[in-house]
């Protein structure tokens, strides 16, 4: 993932960001993934983002929800469809109203699933029947962008992460995951102070 909405991002110009695709493109080859932030408040300078990320060689884009703006349920849908239908590359909507003042509602995201190049949302909803309806009903790729729910998401359908703190502790992360498809899932023990059962 390049040009998140954490770190420098925000700061950087279009022009670098470009750049920052190109350059990674180089590095990696072309057998590595890369899906680069484009999301802005402004649905035209968005889909010039998503367009320039094409061409500098990324293969999927990250749009969080138009910020500050707090746009109607319908305005949101239109904006990410124009995202969608302005470039050939799939993209990752992410859902982060504690930032954006917007939630893209379970509905909306259903209706969204309907695009062929709207395929995962990353999620940070705090809404975890709101998630499972959505993954229920649609074929969407769900992925934690909370660290402390990247258990819980998982444990209900989701296919993974995408963490800021895994940048530096990227094992210790992973083995979450891997205990869990391990089938490593023991409770703690009851704290003393914790009510017991009867077992009349």
């Amino acid at each position: 993932m390049l040009s998140g909405t954490t770190g420098e991002s925000p700061t950087t110009s279009d022009a670098e960001k470009a750049a920052l695709v190109t350059a990674v493109r180089e590095a990696v080859g072309e057998g590595v993934p890369i899906v680069s932030g484009v999301g802005t408040f402004d649905t035209r300078h968005t889909v010039e983002l998503a367009r320039q990320a094409e061409q500098a060689g990324a293969d999927g884009v990250l749009v969080v929800s138009p910020y500050y703006s707090r746009p109607p349920q319908d305005a949101l849908e239109a904006h990410f469809r124009e995202v969608a239908d302005a470039s050939g590359l799939p993209l990752v909507l992410y859902d982060i109203p504690g930032r954006t003042g917007t939630r893209i509602e379970p509905e909306t995201l259903i209706r969204l699933a309907e695009h062929p190049r709207i395929v995962a949302v990353k999620d940070c909803s705090y809404d975890f029947l709101g998630t499972q309806k959505v993954l229920g009903r649609t074929d969407l790729a769900y992925y934690a962008g909370c660290d402390e729910h990247v258990l819980a998401l998982y444990a209900v359908g989701a296919a993974g992460y995408v963490s800021t703190v895994a940048n530096v502790v990227p094992a210790q992360l992973r083995a979450i995951l891997d205990a869990f498809e391990a089938g490593d899932t023991p409770c703690p023990p009851a704290s003393n102070n914790a009510p017991r059962r009867s077992s009349s």
